[in-house]
């Protein structure tokens, strides 16, 4: 079967939009994902399903559970079709992506201390950090488990793709909390190509093995799957630059985050790096100056100073320049998918998700 037959069609000829795509891969998905955690302990199967919005704390059916927008499966899915095999054979490494990657976020609002996430309470903060963590610890394993048992003959060498990411994964989080201590401004400030490449690190490397994983399982030539993944590493500088930029302009009854929450906690994102970035007599450069002072304040940011902040960094012509960097770095993914054959249908569910996720509501 090919990709362009195993895809399905609109029945009035529509090409299918974003959600569309998405939730095809998800029901696509979703049995086996759901097999993978039932294997687990039922204390952090329980905590993995609240994480993934299946159910409430205690077990009890979450009522229009979506479980996310589910990108990174739908990554591997389309990776798979892309390549001309059914979206099934890349099942074992959708599973597994999306297994680290709710992994991630378990482990990364402990180290955060976000209390919410989706608009409920984080799992740290429902069952405690302990048996988040060890929940989380549970969800790695079992994204391990669930490749090296993918049939065929490509499960060593998937095993070892997302072994790499994962490397990289932790190397963007320890860059991204070093940043942390650093100073916004002077010889020692976080400069914009580091935020690129922590980045690339820590949300493109499991973007990039989402889509490479679904290649490699359907038996792709090397160099497609070296370059699936290097899109993905793009789209996930792209995708981490628009959360940034979501998360001080963004509207929280969208987000579901609370307004300006980076900026509170004094977060080193791409809109404020670039903002404080504008020279002195520029225009704008003012501006940044008042936001270095206002960040660099010893009390903690108020609603009111938070949005002085965002109002600043705007000024400064952060956003604009956060943005442009997004754009770039989608022209780069498209740069990469025309590089190689790829069949057309799953092509275009591809480039449909990636205009989506550029232009995600603010």
């Amino acid at each position: 079967m090919t990709a362009a037959t195993a895809v399905p069609v609109e029945a009035d000829g529509v090409a299918p939009t974003a959600p569309d795509v998405l939730e095809r891969c998800r029901r696509l998905v979703g049995p086996a994902l759901a097999a993978a955690v039932e294997r687990l302990h039922p204390w952090p199967a329980e905590m993995a399903a609240y994480s993934l919005g299946w159910c409430e704390v205690g077990g009890a059916p979450a009522p229009g559970a979506t479980g996310g927008k589910g990108l990174r499966q739908a990554l591997a899915v389309l990776g798979a079709e892309a390549v001309g095999a059914p979206g099934e054979a890349g099942s074992a490494g959708a599973v597994a992506v999306e297994l680290v990657h709710t992994f991630s976020l378990l482990h990364d609002d402990v180290m955060d201390g976000d209390t919410t996430r989706r608009r409920r309470p984080t799992v740290w903060k429902a069952y405690g950090t302990g048996p988040a963590v060890l929940a989380g610890d549970a969800l790695f394993a079992l994204a391990v488990e669930t490749l090296a048992a993918a049939p065929g003959a490509h499960g060593p060498a998937a095993v070892r793709l997302l072994a790499a990411s994962l490397t990289d994964l932790v190397r963007g989080q320890a860059d991204d909390l070093l940043f942390e201590s650093r100073p916004w401004r002077g010889p020692g400030a976080v400069r914009p190509d580091e935020y690129r490449m922590m980045a690339e690190h820590k949300t493109g490397a499991l973007l990039g093995s989402a889509a490479a994983l679904g290649a490699l399982l359907a038996g792709a030539p090397e160099e497609t799957v070296a370059t699936l993944d290097r899109a993905g590493r793009h789209l996930g500088v792209a995708f981490q630059i628009v959360d940034d930029v979501l998360g001080i302009w963004g509207d929280p009854r969208v987000t579901g985050k609370p307004a300006h929450g980076d900026l509170r906690r004094r977060k080193k994102t791409l809109p404020v790096l670039a903002a404080l970035s504008t020279p002195e007599g520029a225009a704008g450069g003012l501006a940044a100056r008042r936001l270095a002072g206002l960040l660099e304040g010893a009390d903690a940011l108020d609603h009111d100073g938070a949005r002085r902040a965002a109002d600043l960094a705007e000024e400064a012509g952060g956003r604009s320049a956060a943005l442009a960097e997004a754009h770039r770095h989608i022209a780069a993914v498209h740069a990469c998918l025309e590089s190689v054959p790829l069949a057309p249908r799953p092509l275009g569910d591809l480039r449909t998700l990636l205009d989506f996720l550029l232009h995600r509501r603010l």
